[in-house]
């Protein structure tokens, strides 16, 4: 298992550039927490580069994540990266019980609302405070396909404050905001 074949993997399955972006943006989240942590960067930035791989194909409820644990399965990646993209749906049933599934969980959905957030701006990520953030959340009818509820359970999984949680996510998209286009 590494990187580039996670990559390659991704490209082969996914032809959807908002997509890949998302997942890219998940990566960076995922590499910046696996940093702060002390865990595998590189384990974790496949993680997030492959959570959402098979969506374009099987985009209906079970189909993903499943058809893509089945293929990640038939390519050798080890049980707990399989088990923490699956535990990214809850409709898995699939606990949450490592602190990468967790992270996993916590910067799916925030990810993708902090892009939304950002292409609304004059300055894209560049100057996105938390603020603005909390107040988009507010707003049910921006972003709406996002889900509020997974932001706040997977805040509340990792056990830190809201803002502290954005604050890191936001950093970590800004550190990588030329791939994700938010430049």
């Amino acid at each position: 298992m590494n990187y580039q074949d996670a990559l390659d993997l991704m490209h082969e399955y996914t032809k959807n550039e908002a997509l890949r972006k998302h997942m890219y943006s998940v990566e960076a989240a995922m590499r910046a927490y696996a940093k702060k942590l002390g865990e595998e960067e590189e384990k974790w930035a496949i993680v997030g580069i492959l959570h959402d791989f098979d969506y374009e194909m099987y985009p209906t409820i079970p189909d993903h994540p499943m058809k893509g644990s089945e293929i990640l399965k038939e390519k050798g990646y080890p049980d707990d990266v399989r088990r923490a993209i699956l535990g990214h749906a809850s409709y898995a049933a699939v606990p949450r019980d490592t602190k990468m599934a967790q992270v996993l969980y916590a910067c799916d959905e925030l990810c993708g609302f902090i892009t939304a957030c950002s292409v609304v701006r004059p300055n894209k990520i560049a100057d996105l405070e938390v603020s603005s953030v909390k107040k988009k959340l507010k707003d049910k009818a921006f972003a709406r396909n996002v889900s509020r509820e997974d932001i706040q359970q997977g805040t509340q999984e990792l056990g830190i404050p809201v803002e502290e949680h954005i604050q890191f996510v936001i950093n970590a998209m800004k550190a990588d905001a030329v791939r994700l286009g938010l430049v």
